[in-house]
Formats: structure tokens, sequence, C-alpha cells
């Protein structure tokens, strides 16, 4: 019973891998080896599913698995030349040759082994040459940056930036490695001159980069603390190159080494976690080191946020989080309670605090549990005490930066400093101080305070009047702007809610009108305008903020010029007020019997602002497209700040998607770069916002030349994002968009449908072929018509047991004109391609000469064309076929089209009509016609 159950198994995978599904099969194969099959049976089975890993693509798996096998059955001349295959594929071409020799010693005569162990020997004889050429050259620019006697450095940095290119291949990485080249690249790093350290440090990049044991090795010579220290030097191209170096040295110790090249991996044993923790214990060092410059503490502050939290709730193992919170959290919030002016003992930047405040919110959304986040709060509210207990007030000031940090940042964490003993009446009494150090930090504390509706409601009835003594009689701009700020978010506590005002009629408008002054005032520096723009992204919640905002061409300027600017704390604040004026925020219609539900029992029922109604959006959408905002947007997308986190991706995704919700106005985005911005929206982000992005990018490939929107190779980057459009948690729009760009691109070239295949989408566009939505089943449809174009799809319809081919013909008879044109057509090339599925229509269907003839006799010309090809290609097949053909009404369908006028469809029924003669079925007229 046994036996015969694992027989059946392996028989199930086997048609499934040839139908092409390899998940599938290899579900079958692993089933088959729990009931314990015997010693043969094991071999074949792990061949078997060496052979679909190849097919996936996972080639560590496919050797492991192919060499199960061999050591069942040393002589499986099949398992042996799977593992050549996984081998080449992992580079290991010497490994690779030896399976091959011992095929070749098996099957003499077998030319396919014959064949690849030519090739292969031809891979090695070519890079023995590569490394050949490889090692005078290294030797060269060796012996010309450790000549004493060259004194200008003109030879050297060519020398050096020769080097940065070799590193950049793996085999021109390696000989580096091998020939004492990381020492050497220490002494350029000890010159100090800032050509030299660059090129050293990008030489590094390709040693480094997806090598754990090369990356190891870097770091004994060089030392962990040297490397990091770089990131501090004032030199901001050295440090951010310094940055890059520890990212691709993070990525190694992570990852392992994935290229061919295994160099020395095998002599150097290493715990990767313990080198993490080094290089992220040096990070949190420098953060608090006196001397480093303040972008070299926000690149060490990036490098964290990448680095330590987990890259998916999935991962059960947030160890790393917890182990820097132990050891690193005060150092962190020291960074967030530093300031940029007057410069304090730590040199920081317009970013730091943000990028602290950042990286304290990935820290606590990176825990499990209540206790470890009561740790947290634990250790938070004991560094504010220790600066806000017995430390003057110098003390309370660093301590309320710190609350603004965390407010800004985890605001669970912060709103427990809030409620701290004393704190709140300090923020209330600083906001009345003279001098405007205290005041600009009192003022700030108070605004990010109000961020949550309990804390809102607090400071309305405590702290509205003192924010509007501020801004009424203050004398400093930087003071005025923060209270206006202030204001402008107690006046936006109802959201959108046109029934909620906080305040008087018009004062929001005199508001917004202060906050479009001050942003459009070039003579105020843009870490104080940033201000304004807060102001504007609560503002504009009211539709007639939106309104007059729009109609600002100067405002709209500025904001956008500011979006570009150095100050990137600004960019979530600008993305905020863009989804705003969009509406592209989620808004669901509510139900008008709940409404009249909730009126009847007096509760509380949201108004939509009249001046949200499509009509107005629309308007506003053209006049921003006018105004620039796509470029604007661009330039933030491409923003390598922490501050452009996965929020405020989100935000940037709603408003592009609300842009191209006209297809008139999709030419204007394409044009101004909205189709390159999409790419990494769709690829990275929350999964609302990839799916936001993905949406917005279907749309530009449906009614735009996709190889004009997205030139070269991004064509290809476009396909992910567009399957994912396809998954059941989508929406029926965006399966939909999603299928209508997927045919678009499928129908441009052959390279496009093998990417389209490679990302598994075939399986889900078939079963949106039998959606109940005619469009989505249409659709569907069409993209399957132009992947048969492609081998492996044709294998589909013709593996054995298959019913695609009937889905197609049935649906060539349907009502739905547009779904007979694409089933019709999917026919017609199926039929060109593969002949022998011209023998298989009449078995899939009676009604199949129904269809036919009903395609034919169609008013539609492109009906009747595809039609024609169909029952050409059915004729030329088989002399039989042609027999039940002409002996039906399709002999006299096709004497009346071969008369019509000259056309494709004539020309086709003629065709048919000559071959019928050639096989003898039908004799030619006394005319000869």
């Amino acid at each position: 019973m046994t036996a015969s159950s694992v027989e059946q198994l392996r028989k199930d995978g086997n048609e499934l891998f040839k139908c092409g599904d390899y998940e599938g099969a290899l579900t079958a194969y692993t089933q088959a080896l729990g009931l314990g099959a015997t010693p043969q049976d094991q071999a074949i089975l792990h061949r078997n599913r060496a052979a679909c890993h190849l097919k996936l693509e996972d080639y560590d798996k496919a050797e492991t698995e192919a060499s199960k096998a061999i050591e069942k059955d040393g002589g499986d001349v099949k398992a042996l030349y799977r593992r050549s295959q996984a081998l080449e594929k992992l580079g290991r071409l010497d490994q690779a040759v030896l399976d091959l020799q011992r095929c070749v010693s098996l099957e003499p005569k077998n030319k396919v082994f014959q064949e690849a162990l030519r090739n292969i020997a031809g891979q090695i004889q070519e890079k023995v040459r590569y490394m050949s050429s490889t090692d005078a050259k290294v030797e060269q620019m060796f012996q010309i940056l450790l000549d004493p006697q060259e004194k200008g450095t003109e030879k050297k940095q060519k020398a050096s930036q020769n080097l940065v290119v070799l590193a950049r291949e793996d085999a021109g990485a390696e000989k580096i490695f091998r020939s004492n080249g990381v020492q050497l690249l220490q002494r350029l790093l000890d010159t100090g001159e800032p050509d030299l350290m660059l090129a050293a440090l990008r030489t590094l990049v390709g040693i480094c980069s997806e090598h754990q044991s090369r990356t190891v090795a870097t770091l004994s010579v060089l030392g962990t603390r040297r490397v990091v220290s770089i990131l501090g030097v004032e030199n901001q191209a050295v440090s951010l190159a310094a940055c890059h170096l520890l990212q691709v040295m993070f990525d190694a110790l992570k990852e392992g080494v994935k290229k061919g090249f295994r160099g020395k991996e095998g002599a150097i044993i290493v715990d990767p976690a313990r080198e993490l923790k080094v290089l992220i214990s040096n990070l949190l060092e420098l953060l608090t080191e006196v001397g480093v410059s303040g972008q070299g503490r926000d690149s060490a502050l990036t490098l964290l946020i990448k680095v330590v939290p987990r890259k998916s709730p999935k991962d059960p193992n947030n160890s790393l989080t917890l182990w820097v919170i132990d050891q690193g959290l005060k150092k962190i919030l020291e960074v967030g309670g530093s300031v940029q002016d007057p410069p304090g003992e730590l040199t920081v930047t317009a970013n730091s605090r943000m990028s602290a405040s950042i990286l304290l919110s990935k820290l606590f959304d990176d825990l499990k549990c209540d206790a470890e986040r009561e740790n947290f709060h634990r250790l938070c509210e004991n560094y504010i005490k220790s600066w806000f207990e017995g430390q003057g007030l110098a003390g309370k000031l660093r301590a309320l930066q710190t609350v603004s940090c965390l407010l800004q940042g985890p605001c669970d964490a912060g709103n427990r400093a809030l409620e701290l003993n004393g704190v709140m009446e300090s923020v209330i009494a600083l906001c009345a101080s003279e001098q405007e150090e205290e005041q600009l930090v009192a003022v700030e504390a108070l605004i990010h305070a109000a961020g949550k509706a309990k804390r809102a409601s607090f400071i309305t009835a405590n702290g509205v009047s003192l924010l509007k003594d501020l801004y009424r009689r203050g004398e400093k701009d930087s003071i005025r702007i923060r209270a206006l700020v202030g204001l402008c978010k107690l006046g936006s506590a109802g959201g959108t809610d046109f029934s909620m005002k906080q305040f008087a009629e018009g004062s929001t408008l005199k508001l917004a009108k202060q906050c479009r002054k001050w942003l459009c005032n070039d003579q105020i520096d843009a870490g104080t305008r940033r201000w304004a723009v807060e102001g504007l992204a609560y503002l504009t919640f009211d539709a007639d903020v939106k309104e007059e905002f729009v109609e600002d061409e100067a405002a709209l300027k500025a904001l956008f010029q500011l979006s570009k600017s150095e100050e990137r704390s600004v960019l979530f604040a600008v993305a905020s007020a863009l989804v705003n004026c969009t509406n592209s925020y989620d808004y669901e219609e509510p139900d008008p019997k709940m409404v009249e539900l909730a009126k009847y029992a007096k509760q509380h029922v949201p108004e939509q602002h009249p001046k949200d109604k499509p009509s107005f959006v629309r308007a506003r959408v053209k006049k921003l497209l006018a105004a620039g905002v796509v470029s604007a947007m661009t330039c933030m997308v491409k923003t390598e700040s922490p501050v452009l986190t996965s929020s405020c991706r989100e935000l940037l995704s709603r408003v592009f998607l609300a842009l191209v919700e006209e297809s008139e106005d999709r030419g204007t985005v394409v044009a101004q770069g909205g189709g390159k911005a999409l790419l990494p929206l769709a690829l990275e982000g929350t999964d609302v916002g990839q799916m936001k992005a993905a949406q917005a990018l279907a749309r530009l490939t449906i009614t735009s030349n996709p190889e004009m929107t997205f030139p070269g190779e991004r064509i290809y980057e476009v396909v992910r994002p567009l399957v994912s459009l396809l998954h059941l948690n989508c929406s029926g729009l965006q399966n939909f968009e999603a299928l209508m760009a997927l045919t678009n691109l499928a129908g441009i070239s052959e390279r496009l449908r093998q990417k389209i295949l490679k990302e598994r989408a075939v399986p889900m566009i078939e079963g949106y072929m039998f959606e109940e939505h005619e469009m989505i089943r249409r659709a569907a449809t069409e993209c399957i018509c132009n992947l048969a174009m492609s081998k492996e799809v044709q294998d589909l319809f013709e593996a054995t047991g298959s019913d695609r081919l009937k889905l197609l013909v049935l649906y060539s008879g349907e009502d739905d004109e547009l779904l007979r044109r694409a089933a019709a057509g999917g026919l017609a090339v199926l039929t060109s391609t593969r002949p022998s599925l011209c023998s298989r229509i009449p078995q899939v269907t009676t009604h199949w000469l129904e269809i036919l003839q009903a395609l034919l006799l169609s008013p539609n010309q492109e009906l009747q064309h595809r039609g024609a090809v169909v029952v050409l290609n059915m004729v030329e097949a088989s002399s039989e076929i042609a027999s039940t053909l002409m002996e039906s009404e399709m002999l006299e369908i096709l004497s009346v089209l071969a008369k019509g006028k000259e056309s494709p469809v004539t020309r086709a029924a003629a065709a048919c009509l000559r071959k019928a003669v050639e096989y003898g079925l039908i004799r030619p007229s006394q005319d000869g016609k």
C-alpha cells in the first residue's frame, strides 16, 4: 500500500512538473519521501526535487537535493547532471566539470553531456585568461601606489580609480583581496586625502559586497572602530562613502555569500551575530562621541534604522532590537535631545532629531509584548527624569527636547513622558519665557503634544490662549510661526468633518493665509519655513483652505522648492498637504440608513465639505499638475534619508494615484518623471503604499506606450508590482487594471513575457478567466492571448489532461464580442504554433463546428479574420479535420468569403479551399476558382 502511494505521488508530481506547476510537483515529491520510500525511490524523488529547484532558480537547494540522490545511488547520471547544472549556476565551475566528466564516463555517447562539458570547459578557460590578465593589472596598480619615488598624485589617483572598477567584478575583487589589497587600501585611508580615501572606500565596497568571509577579514585588518570612525569626518562625500561601505558590510554579514567565488570562506570561522553586534556597538558609541560631524551622526542613525529592526513581523527573532535598546537607547535619546542652534556639545544637523525619532519609533514598533514595551517606557522615563530633576533649567530644556523627540517617534512613550510630574506645567511656564531658546523648546513640545485627541482637548482648554498670545505679541518670527502651527494643529482636530470646527468661521482661512505668507518669505531660513508647511498640513483638512492654497501659485512654488531643499524634515508635511489637497486619503461613503439611524440616536454624523466633491478635487489636481507637483514629488522619492519613511512613501503613492485618475493627465505625469518615481514606491514601503503605487503604474502602462514611459531596463521592473495586484486581497478594479497593463506588456517582447512567467503570474491570470465580472474575465483572456506566444504557455495548453484549450474554444462562442475576440485570437496563435492542438479542438466540445462557423459569419472583421486563421490552421494540420470541415456548412461559408473583396479574411478562406483541393476533398469550379 505504501509503495503504491509513493508511486502514485511520484506520477502526480511528474504530471504537475510537465504542466509547469513546479511548486506543486515539489510538494508531491516531498509527500512521497515521507511515506517510507525505498532507497531507489528516494534517489529518484530527490533528483526530481532537484529538477524542480532548478526550474525555480533555487540553485543551492537543487545542489543539495541532487547530492542526496547521488548518496543513495552513486551512478544516478540524471542526478549528477542536475548537480552540475546547479553548480554551474552557482559559479563553482571546477566542481561542475567533475560531475560532467563522470556523466560522460557513464554515458560516453550522450551528446547532451558532451556539449555541456565543452561549454563549461570554455567558461573555465575564459576565466583563467581573465584572471591572468587581472593579475598583471593589479600588480601594476600596486606598484604605482606603493612607489615612494612617485611625487605627484595623479598616477596614484588613476590607479586607485582603476582598482574601484576592477573591484566591481567578483574575480577582480577576489584578486585584490588575495594580493593583500586590504592593507594597501588601509594605507590610502591613512593619507587623509579625500580623493584617495573615496577610492579606497569604493574599492572596499566591491571586496565586501555579498561576501561574508572577505568582509570579516577586512574588518579584522582595518579594525571595526577605524571603519566606523570614518563616518564622522567632516568631508561629506567621504562620510557617505563610509556609510555605503558599512551598509554593504551589514548586508554581507546578514546574508552570507551569494556569488560564486567562495574565496577564503572556509578559512575563517566566525559568528555573524557577534560581528554584527560589534559593528552596531561602534555605531552607538559614535552617536555620542564629541567631534563627530553632524552628517556622520545622521549616517550612523540611518544605518541603525536599516539594520536593527526586523524586516518582517513574521520573523520571530527581535533579539537585536532588545540588545540595542538595552545598550544604546540612552545614546539615541541624547541625540534626540540635542539642539542645532545654538550648537551644543554634540554637533547635529536639522535632520538629526527627526532621524532619532524615526529610529526610536522603529525600535518600539519592533517590540513584541507588553513587558518589552514597559521596559522601553521605563528607560525613557528614567532618562528624562535624570535631566528634569536636579539639573536646573538647562536640564529641564534637555528633558523637554527629548519628550518632543519621543512625541515625533513612538508617541505612546512621549505621551507617558508628558504625564510625568511637572513636565506639562514646565511646558506651559516656559512658553512665557523671555528667552527665545527656552520658548522654542517649550512651544515645539506643546505642538507635538497636541497630536492626540485627548491631549488636544487638554491644550485647547489650557494652552490656546497662550498660543494666541505668543502669535499676536511675539517679537520673533521663529516663535510666532511655531505658535501658529500649534493653533493650526488644534484647529484641525475635526479632520475633514465639516461639522466639527474648533475655531470661529474664517479663523482657519486667516491662519492658512499667514502660513502661506511665511512660506513664501525666502528671507526666513528653511528650518523655520518648514513650520509653515506643518501648519498647512493640518489646515488643508479644510476644503476652503485647499481651494485658496492651490490658487496661490507663489505658495505652491515655494512649497515645491522647499521639498527639494536640504531641509528633509519637511517631506512628511509636504506629502500630507498634497494628500489633503487631492483627497487621496481613504474615504467611504456612509450608508444612508446608518446615517438616519445615527441621527435618530442623536449621534454625531460626519459631514463632507461641499468643496470636497469630485468636481472640485479634479480641478485642484489640474492646478497642482500645472504648478509642477510631479517633478517635486520625483525629487522627494529620490531622497536617501530616514525621513522618507514607509508612511511618507505611502502618502506620496496616494497622491500619484490621484494624479493619474484621469487618463488625459497621465501624459503630464509621465513627461515630468512620474513613471520613474513610482517604481521605488511600488517596491518598498507599507503594503497599502505599494499597492497604490502599483495601481498608478498599471494606469500609466494601460494608456501610454510602456517602452516610452519606462525606457530601457526599467520596463522589466514594472512587472512585479503589476503581478502583486492580481492577489485576492486586491479590489476588482485593481485586478482589472493589472490584467490590462500586463496584456500591453506581454504584447511587446518575448523577454517581457518571460519576466511575467518568472513572476508566476500565469496561474493567477488563468484564475481570473473564470471571474464572474465580464470585464475582468475578458482582460484575463486577452492577457493569456498575448502570453500564448511564449513556448512555456503553449506547453501548458498542450499538456495532457489540460482544459485550457476547451475554455478558449467555448469563450470563442460567447455573446460578449470582446471576449470572443480575445479567445479567438488565442486560438489563432496556439493553432499556428502548435498544430497538434488543431486535432484536439473537435474533442473538447461537440459545439466546436458551430463556434467556428459563427466566427466566420460574424459582421466583425476581426472576429472573421481570427476564425479564418483558426480554420486554415486546422485544415493544414490534418486531412481528416479538413474532411470534417468540408463535409459541413463550412465549405459554403468559405466559398462565399473567398469571393469577397480582397482582405486577410478572403485570403485565408481561399487558402483553406486550395488546401482542400490539394487533399482531393473538393474540386475547383470550371473557371478554376
